[in-house]
């Protein structure tokens, strides 16, 4: 059938209340941003011109009209972004350290993106895109994890490629096995990996990256698996091609929230271009720099979703670097 999408991804959509200094009466001022990891990486693949699609829940309040509009404005599909009447739309408190790195506390107990259910899953939709994403959050949550398995089934059915990205937020869970249990099905059910190194290392249950790496891509048949490790860049592996890109380090960052969606949102930009996962090590070295290029400019702007870098601010950070490399030669 036709493919109407390029990306369709499932999962929560939120508000990160992000610090913006204090009152008058020295209180702490929060600026309502709209967020959620799966929505970050379609508002990147929007910005590049890709057509995109959003499966989630909002609550039917004014923040989560809010969000509706937001997503509405980005140029992403809404048909099914849902509000349920009876939950408020979740809610997360960023405290954002000098460095830019974060602490979450979420509101989330519940939250209307855990209500999303089985029966709001569109095969139509799913049907008509090419790439399927999702992470670990929509798997918290007995409602909205059957719906994941729902949409991974059909995406699998209608030949999607798949991708995921954990995404882990530990105080979300139950335990860590059950979590564990989340990541491996999302391990399972992917063609394309975007994991932290912090990520993998906990899974795997090993301390050197590399040993971590051979451990995963011995149990689960991953076509591509990147993994992004901050300051220290990242690595991508496809086939027998292992590609190292360099971080674009900012002396202007004040946030790095949505530095991983920006970068995986970038990578299923670059996969969409060269027609799927057929890479080699040009098309794949052109692509992670593409997104390590995209992932430090997020993090000089506070929030995520609304604020992601256009294709031409990524292609001048390129060729700025590119100089920069070509006089250090």
């Amino acid at each position: 059938m036709k493919k109407s999408f390029d990306v369709i991804a499932l999962g929560e959509l939120l508000v990160d209340f992000s610090g913006a200094g204090r009152s008058a009466q020295d209180n702490m001022l929060f600026e309502a941003n709209p967020g959620g990891a799966p929505c970050n990486v379609l508002a990147m693949l929007a910005k590049l011109g890709k057509k995109t699609a959003f499966i989630g829940k909002v609550g039917q309040d004014f923040l989560g009209n809010m969000l509706k509009d937001k997503v509405q404005s980005l140029g992403i599909d809404t048909t099914c972004l849902y509000a349920d009447n009876s939950v408020p739309t979740t809610l997360a408190f960023i405290h954002n350290a000098p460095d830019g790195e974060r602490e979450f506390s979420f509101y989330r107990e519940p939250g209307a993106d855990t209500m999303l259910c089985e029966q709001e899953i569109s095969e139509e939709m799913i049907a008509g895109s090419k790439i399927f994403h999702y992470g670990t959050l929509s798997m918290t949550h007995s409602s909205a994890a059957a719906a994941t398995e729902r949409a991974v089934a059909l995406a699998q059915k209608h030949g999607l490629l798949l991708s995921f990205d954990p995404n882990l937020r530990f105080n979300l869970w139950q335990n860590e096995d059950v979590l564990a249990q989340a990541v491996s099905f999302g391990l399972t059910h992917c063609d394309i990996l975007k994991i932290s190194a912090d990520e993998l290392c906990w899974f795997t249950k090993e301390s050197d990256l590399q040993t971590a790496v051979k451990r995963l891509r011995a149990q689960y048949a991953i076509s591509l698996i990147v993994v992004t490790d901050g300051k220290n860049g990242s690595d991508a592996y496809y086939q027998d091609i292992a590609v190292h890109t360099e971080a674009f380090l900012r002396t202007d960052t004040v946030d790095t929230t949505g530095a991983g969606d920006t970068f995986c949102g970038c990578l299923l930009n670059g996969i969409l271009e060269n027609g799927g996962s057929d890479l080699n090590r040009e098309r794949l070295t052109k692509m992670m720099r593409f997104a390590s290029a995209a992932s430090a400019l997020i993090t000089t702007k506070k929030g995520a979703l609304c604020v992601m870098p256009d294709g031409d601010a990524i292609r001048k950070l390129l060729r700025n670097r590119n100089s920069d490399e070509e006089i250090k030669k």
